[in-house]
């Protein structure tokens, strides 16, 4: 992935080597109807992070006459784009970048820096990245979606979806590889009201399970996160009564930090009695056992069937090439699971100067293309199906 280039308490991602991860086989449907992304009225709905449709008007809309991401052929402009945000597509990210590089033969520079969403936000904002990575939309309450449109040049931020997954609860417990708990014993452990393992609760959810007395040692991520965003919000809506905090991508639970999603993920391998929330591709590389949830409708394991019908059940918001997602986290059926998050490539829809914009066009098409979103999916991600993906790649070279 050229030279990615990462912040100092991040160390960089290596070459995706993992083995082959359930998602390869997920369906076309299983993203279809998600991101159904016909240009939508305007929207001002709320999205799972409490987003906003901007309220500036689009400056153009889908084409028609997108390139097909079938066949989609990266043109290769020269220059220099930075990025950076979201540690929920470095494995994905890494492998684009890296694909990229081999197919322009390096005539163009793409460099990533793994901050966290919160990060690149705030570094996008504040224009020291081209684009930004997020694993949750811009918030107009917290005035994210006007301070974009003036990085922007008074004009429209994007957003693009690009890496779909599941956010995995990971425990480490001796003696115990299968765990099914409730969306509403998930809020208890996160919020610090259940405290041991072996907690009347659990046992009830687990009555086969050799559970120990050992005390809940609850990670979180320490830096904003749009995987805590997303994951807080699916506690609050599947369990308010008992998670009653707003989602956010500052952790309001209880518990010990770690650093981005390689930290968590390293911090439950290492500790016995512990759990958190990670994305897929992390709890896969770390050979961490995903729990069963249940979120009312009986235990759902983690599998690229049960999280493709949650992406499925997704509804749009936003308008024309502002591609955004809205999860369905309360009240879902049956075999869905129901914690997955999307991340989205966040950027200018005019604005940049015209080499950057040639460069970032051609990149953000380049990881919609279907050859790319095939790729990812061997570190653990879903890929956009083909009608979605030629919206994605339509939206990315309206940028003008």
């Amino acid at each position: 992935m050229e030279t990615l280039r990462t912040c100092s308490s991040q160390p960089r991602p290596q070459g995706i080597s993992v083995k082959k991860s359930r998602l390869a086989t997920l369906t076309t449907v299983a993203l279809l109807g998600a991101l159904g992304l016909s240009a939508c009225g305007s929207s001002d709905s709320g999205s799972a992070s409490s987003t906003e449709a901007s309220t500036t008007k689009a400056t153009s809309t889908v084409s028609a006459a997108a390139p097909s991401p079938t066949t989609y052929k990266p043109t290769c402009p020269s220059g220099t784009i930075n990025g950076g945000g979201s540690s929920a597509q470095g494995n994905a990210i890494t492998q684009v970048i890296n694909d990229y590089k081999k197919a322009c033969d390096s005539k163009g520079k793409v460099n990533y820096s793994i901050t966290g969403s919160g990060a690149g936000i705030s570094s996008f904002l504040g224009k020291q990245i081209d684009w930004a990575g997020s694993d949750s939309a811009l918030s107009a309450d917290k005035g994210e979606v006007s301070k974009a449109t003036q990085r922007c040049s008074a004009n429209e931020a994007w957003h693009l979806p690009m890496a779909a997954g599941p956010i995995a609860v990971v425990t480490n417990i001796d003696g115990v590889k299968s765990l099914n708990l409730s969306s509403e014993t998930l809020a208890g452990i996160f919020s610090g009201s259940i405290t041991k393992w072996n907690d009347a609760a659990i046992k009830k959810e687990n009555p086969s399970a050799k559970l120990p007395s050992a005390a809940i040692s609850v990670f979180y991520r320490s830096d904003e996160s749009g995987t805590t965003d997303n994951f807080t919000n699916y506690l609050n809506k599947a369990a308010g009564d008992v998670w009653t905090e707003a989602h956010s991508k500052q952790w309001k639970g209880t518990g010990k930090g770690a650093d981005k999603s390689a930290g968590v993920a390293q911090a439950v391998k290492s500790t016995k009695n512990s759990i958190s929330y990670v994305e897929w591709s992390y709890a896969q590389k770390n050979n961490l056992n995903p729990v069963a949830i249940d979120n009312g409708n009986g235990p759902v394991k983690l599998t690229n069937e049960s999280a493709g019908k949650a992406v499925s059940a997704a509804k749009t918001a936003g308008a024309g090439n502002n591609l955004q997602l809205e999860m369905q986290y309360k009240d879902t059926p049956a075999g869905v699971y129901p914690a997955v998050l999307v991340t989205y490539e966040i950027v200018c829809s005019k604005g940049l100067d015209a080499q950057k914009t040639a460069l970032l066009k051609d990149f953000m098409s380049f990881y919609a293309s279907g050859a790319e979103q095939q790729a990812i999916t061997s570190a653990g991600y879903a890929p956009l199906p083909g009608e979605v993906a030629g919206k994605v790649i339509a939206a990315a070279q309206a940028i003008a």
